[in-house]
C-alpha cells in the first residue's frame, strides 16, 4: 500500500498489543510462545510507521494490572522484553528511530532497568520517530505520580489542561490520533486515557503476532476515511 503525501498521516499513533496468550492457545502452545512472536509485529509495525512518516508510536507492553498473571509468564515477558532491546538495538538506530519508555520503571527487574536506560541512550540521537514503549504503566497510576509531581513542584492550582500535562509520563508527546487495539476486544484497559480523549479508536480481529505491515496499513487508511469533529459541528455539505 502507499500513501499521498497530502493525504493527513496521523502524528501518533498508540497500540494495545493484545491477544499473543488467544495466538498461542488455539495452536497448542504455552503463552509465552505468543508473546515470542508478537516481536515480529512489533518489528513489522515500526517499520510501516517509519516508512509513511508517523512520528511517534506507543506501544502498551505491560501494564500495572499485568502483575496478576502468573509468575513465569511475568518473569518470562521481562527476560523477552530484555533480549528484545538488546537484539534490535541496531535495528532502531538504522532507521533512526529513538526509543523512550512510560510507567513505573521502578518496579521491574534491574537487569531489564540497565538494557532500557543502555536503549535509550543508544538511540538519544535519533530524530526519525520516537518510540515509546509503556511498562508497567496505567493511566490511573500515571495520574497519581503527576499529582505528586505537581504537589512537588509546589503547583496548587491549575487554569489550563497544558499546565498539568507535563507532569504526566507523556510529557512532550503529543495526544494520540488513531488507537488501535488487536484481538477484536473493545475496551481500552486503563492505557492513555487522558492522551486519547479525542483519539479515533480502531479495533482489528487479528491477534497481536498477526498484525503485519498491510494490517497497520488498513489501520492508517481507515483513520483517514474518518471525520475528526474534536467536539464540533461540521457541514456534511
Amino acid at each position: 500500500m502507499s500513501f499521498e503525501k497530502e493525504v493527513y498521516i496521523p502524528e501518533h499513533v498508540a497500540i494495545i498489543m493484545d491477544g499473543n496468550g488467544r495466538w498461542a492457545k488455539i495452536r497448542g502452545l504455552e503463552r509465552l510462545y505468543g508473546h515470542y512472536n508478537g516481536v515480529r509485529a512489533i518489528k513489522a509495525v515500526v517499520r510501516s510507521a517509519r516508512k509513511i512518516g508517523i512520528k511517534f508510536l506507543t506501544l502498551y507492553a505491560f501494564s500495572t494490572e499485568n502483575w496478576l498473571r502468573s509468575a513465569s509468564e511475568v518473569s518470562g515477558l521481562m527476560s523477552l522484553y530484555g533480549r528484545v532491546m538488546l537484539k534490535y538495538a541496531r535495528s532502531l538506530i538504522n532507521q533512526n528511530v529513538r526509543f523512550e519508555t512510560i510507567g513505573d520503571l521502578e518496579k521491574l527487574p534491574p537487569m531489564l532497568c540497565d538494557r532500557i536506560d543502555s536503549l535509550k541512550a543508544r538511540t538519544a540521537h535519533c530524530d526519525g520517530m520516537l518510540l515509546t514503549t509503556a511498562l508497567n504503566y496505567g493511566s490511573r497510576d500515571e495520574l497519581l505520580r503527576a499529582i505528586n509531581r505537581a504537589n512537588e513542584a509546589h503547583v496548587e492550582r491549575f487554569s489550563h489542561w497544558k499546565e498539568f500535562e507535563k507532569y504526566l509520563d507523556t510529557s512532550g508527546l503529543p495526544d494520540v490520533d488513531l488507537l488501535i487495539r488487536t484481538s477484536g476486544e473493545q475496551r481500552v484497559s486503563n492505557f492513555l486515557l487522558l492522551q486519547s480523549a479525542y483519539a479515533e479508536l480502531y479495533f482489528p480481529k487479528k491477534y497481536w503476532p498477526d498484525f503485519l505491515d498491510d494490517d497497520f496499513f488498513e489501520a492508517i487508511h481507515e483513520f483517514q476515511r474518518r471525520q475528526r469533529r474534536f467536539g464540533k459541528v461540521i457541514d456534511a455539505g
